[in-house]
């Protein structure tokens, strides 16, 4: 019981969201010296009505230009370098006042600017994605990440993919309906394919046309997501890169639209979506208890 009451996380207030459908928890810890465990993101996640993809933790910023650094979580308790549409949810959570129309946030992926577009909408510069073997990464030589092999192959994926960072790794594969791909079983096959030494978030894309993309996607570390914002920007670039759509696209989820620009005067991506918030509660002690019994 002394566990229960003295958890350092106990009490804390969460924001329940969702940016385009992907489900986000907030956890501003900024000017506590509380840090989050890997099990007490598994604790959260599990806890009545706080299951998430994302859980985003903001903590003080290191630097001035920053309204606050961020940890990002995902269910399984691992580390993500970038949420595009979990760092929507934080700026709202940041200028829910309404006076600040313009913040930067510290992520493991790099500073983030964010604009507030209206009330419930923002833009985040995702800034310039990765395109490196060996940055995004891929395990073994290299050569163009536009087409990379799959190999060995995974029984109903595509033969070959398009591989980009936006600040954690992403397969994209484009094919001709992705409804009929069983994502449950070929995405969790790649995901911890052996070319991904840091496994991967695998994209099944479908172009209806040059500014308009249908996507599913397989999350690390999350599984099937309702969307994913940096793979959706991870897809904008890959179909760029591969001469299938324009610059600037709608990525359509299951849960909503996302806009996309790949900019090319600065090679900046620009991510524009919704968020919601759902509701917001404490942080039951007893929630930390029970993960460890």
């Amino acid at each position: 019981m002394n566990f229960e009451r003295n958890h350092p996380l106990a009490g804390r207030r969460v924001a329940k969201m969702n940016g385009a459908g992907n489900e986000i928890v907030v956890l501003d810890l900024r000017g506590a010296e509380a840090r989050v465990t890997g099990a007490d993101a598994r604790a959260i996640g599990a806890a009545e009505g706080l299951h998430y993809d994302q859980l985003m933790v903001l903590h003080d910023a290191s630097g001035a230009d920053a309204a606050a650094s961020m940890k990002i979580f995902n269910i399984d308790g691992s580390l993500s370098g970038a949420c595009g549409n979990g760092t929507r949810c934080v700026a709202w959570e940041l200028m829910r006042d309404g006076g600040d129309r313009e913040l930067k946030l510290e992520s493991d992926g790099g500073l983030l600017q964010v604009t507030r577009d209206s009330e419930f909408s923002f833009t985040v510069d995702m800034g310039p994605p990765k395109l490196g073997w060996r940055d995004i990464p891929l395990a073994g030589g290299g050569g163009d990440t536009a087409r990379v092999a799959l190999s060995p192959t995974v029984p109903g994926a595509p033969a070959e993919f398009s591989a980009v960072s936006m600040g954690n790794p992403h397969a994209v594969f484009f094919v001709a309906d992705a409804a009929a791909i069983n994502l449950a079983k070929v995405g969790a096959a790649i995901e911890t394919h052996p070319l991904f030494p840091e496994r991967v978030n695998v994209s099944f894309a479908e172009v209806r046309a040059r500014d308009s993309v249908l996507l599913r996607v397989w999350e690390r570390g999350a599984g099937a997501t309702r969307a994913c914002g940096t793979a959706a920007c991870a897809t904008a670039v890959a179909g760029v890169r591969l001469g299938l759509t324009d610059r600037a696209a709608t990525i359509s989820l299951p849960g909503g639209d996302l806009r996309i620009e790949w900019r090319a005067s600065d090679d900046h991506v620009l991510m524009s979506g919704p968020v919601e918030l759902e509701f917001e509660t404490v942080l039951d002690a007893a929630i930390f208890s029970r993960a460890t019994a």
